[in-house]
Order: C-alpha cells, then sequence, then structure tokens
C-alpha cells in the first residue's frame, strides 16, 4: 500500500464469550497504530465481541483512541475473577462445563435463579460507559463511526441490529445473552437472544446505501477456528467443535453477501456510482486447542494471555498490511 492511501476500514468481531479479550487484544494494537493508512468508519460485533466493539467505539466518539484502550482494559480486568470467592466460582463454572458429556450433570434453566451474572454485567459497563451520553455525542459527531450491535428476537426469530444511538447497555447485554445461562433480555416489549443465532457478527450492514459510507475494507476478527486437524470423537471434541460451526455460520453467511455482491461489481451488474468491491480480510483466530469451556473462563491469567496473544495477531496483521 502507498504511503498517500487511506483506506476506510469496518471492523467486525465475532462473538465467543472470554475469548473475546483476544478480540480486545487486537482492537488495542489498531488503535495504537499510528500510520495514517487506514481510519476505522465502523465497528460491529456480536456477544463478547459487542463488548469490545463498543468500547473502542466509544473512545472513538470522541476522538479519544487511548480512551478506547484503556476502556478494554480496564473491562476485562473488572471482569476477570479477582476475588477469591470469584476465583472459586470461575473454577466452578469451567470445572462443570468441561464435566459436560463426561459424566452427566444437571442443567438448571437461568430462570430459576436470580439474573446475578447479567447484573453484574450491566454494572461493568455502565462503570466504564455513560450510555445516557451516546446520543448526545453521536448527534455531535455526525463523522463518528458507525457501531452494529447483533442480537435476535427470540419470538419472531428476526435478526435485530442495534445501530450507534439505539445502543444501551440492555443491547450490550441482549447480544451477550446465551441462552442455556443468561435470561433473555426485554427492549420495548421484545425478548432478545446472543447474536449468535443471527449474525455473528452484523457485515451486511457495513454496505451503506451511498457509494461513500462504504468500506474499502472489512477486518474480520474471528473467534471460532475453521480448520481443525483431526476429527472429533469424544463428546467433548464433537460439542467443541459445534460450537465452532454454529458461531461460523452466520459469519460466513455475512461474508458470502459481500464476495457475490463484488462479483457483481465485477461483472458490471450493479451501478458503479453506488456500490464498489470491498476487500474482506482476516485477523488470525485464538490458539485452536482451546475447548468450549474456557469461553467461560475469567480467570485473569486466562485474559492476559487472551489479549497478549490478540495483539501480537494484529501486530503480524499489520507488519504485512
Amino acid at each position: 500500500m502507498g504511503e498517500n492511501d487511506n483506506r476506510s476500514i469496518a471492523i467486525a468481531c465475532q462473538g465467543g464469550g472470554s475469548h473475546t479479550a483476544f478480540t480486545a487484544g487486537v482492537l488495542k494494537r489498531i488503535l495504537k497504530e499510528n500510520k495514517k493508512q487506514y481510519e476505522i468508519t465502523s465497528l460491529s460485533g456480536t456477544s463478547g465481541g459487542a463488548i469490545c466493539a463498543m468500547l473502542a467505539w466509544y473512545g472513538l466518539l470522541t476522538n479519544d483512541k487511548d480512551k478506547s484502550i484503556r476502556l478494554l482494559d480496564s473491562f476485562w480486568t473488572d471482569l476477570s475473577a479477582n476475588s477469591f470467592q470469584d476465583m472459586l466460582l470461575n473454577w466452578w463454572v469451567v470445572w462443570t462445563s468441561r464435566m459436560n458429556g463426561v459424566v452427566p450433570t444437571l442443567e438448571i434453566s437461568p430462570y430459576y435463579y436470580p439474573p446475578w451474572a447479567q447484573e453484574y454485567m450491566k454494572g461493568v459497563l455502565e462503570k466504564h460507559v455513560e450510555f445516557n451520553k451516546i446520543k448526545m455525542l453521536v448527534d455531535s459527531n455526525p463523522s463518528c463511526p458507525d457501531l452494529f450491535v447483533g442480537a435476535v428476537d427470540v419470538l419472531s426469530g428476526k435478526f435485530k441490529v442495534f445501530q450507534n444511538a439505539e445502543i444501551g447497555a440492555d443491547a450490550i447485554l441482549a447480544s451477550a445473552a446465551i441462552p442455556t445461562f443468561l435470561r433473555a433480555v426485554n427492549i420495548d416489549s421484545k425478548v432478545y437472544w446472543d447474536g449468535l443465532f443471527s449474525q455473528n457478527p452484523p457485515v451486511r450492514d457495513f454496505i451503506g446505501d451511498e457509494i461513500h459510507t462504504k468500506p474499502d475494507e472489512i477486518w474480520v476478527i474471528q473467534i471460532n477456528p475453521q480448520n481443525r486437524l483431526y476429527e472429533p470423537k469424544s463428546v467433548e471434541e464433537i460439542v467443541d467443535r459445534r460450537n465452532e460451526l454454529a458461531g461460523n455460520l452466520s459469519l460466513y453467511q455475512e461474508i458470502d453477501f459481500i464476495e457475490a455482491v463484488n462479483k457483481w461489481v465485477e461483472a458490471g451488474y450493479l451501478p458503479d456510482n453506488k456500490y464498489k468491491h470491498i476487500d474482506v480480510r482476516w485477523i488470525g483466530t485464538p490458539d485452536g486447542n482451546l475447548d468450549i469451556a474456557s469461553k467461560l473462563d475469567r480467570s485473569p491469567q486466562f485474559i492476559r494471555y487472551m489479549m497478549a496473544y490478540g495483539e501480537k495477531q494484529a501486530e503480524d496483521f499489520l507488519a504485512h498490511y
């Protein structure tokens, strides 16, 4: 890429629980880059990816990349299991998840116990983001990046993408509402689950109505590995692989749509004053040896490892950009 090129970039952040600390590391390194080769014009995310995208976006609303970096660091530090009691709870949750498929385990509906986890998550989110100021910040900065957050309407099955000023703490909680662990989130008399079932993450929403709103490139921060080196045979391995494939299904449908539009543009089927070719680039996935249970692991050591690994992968990506 030439010295004077300045590309518009949309960043899509796939969901994946604690694995999205990797996404936080990737975003931190991207935001630290001082080269004027690209401009972030939009972000999207689902579940943990929505949290990371929102924290980065919130700083960008005030043109403060350092604030975005601080928020990504402080959120994951606060979400980590730091107290002795929380460390015990974290160990029990991860151990129980790993035992599923090895020994019979009891699954309990999240409606049978108080929504402590969601209340705690909401508290951490509101500690870092003043959601009541988002509309004012968006309205006062018309050139700010867009943010798209994916969820699904549980009753209608329709996809829902919350955008910009629509986004509050409840929208983020809705995107992260994994139904086996968390209750659906009620917003405007509708109930929502994790966007894993719809768009993980939203991508086609990056294509606006006008050509100037379309990015030159989409950078995908992928959490679930696409490939495996061996056939899964144990119950635990099968569950892990099924989770990865389910998490990737909607992502690849979104990317297939972008690639189809690219082919139509190249074939001259679409007006060149409204559509253009958009490059899709991928930033490496976390360690493929991680199991599904580790997506629930909030131990400080694991969070730090994932974040550092994300920064390293982004460093390698940018070095070849």
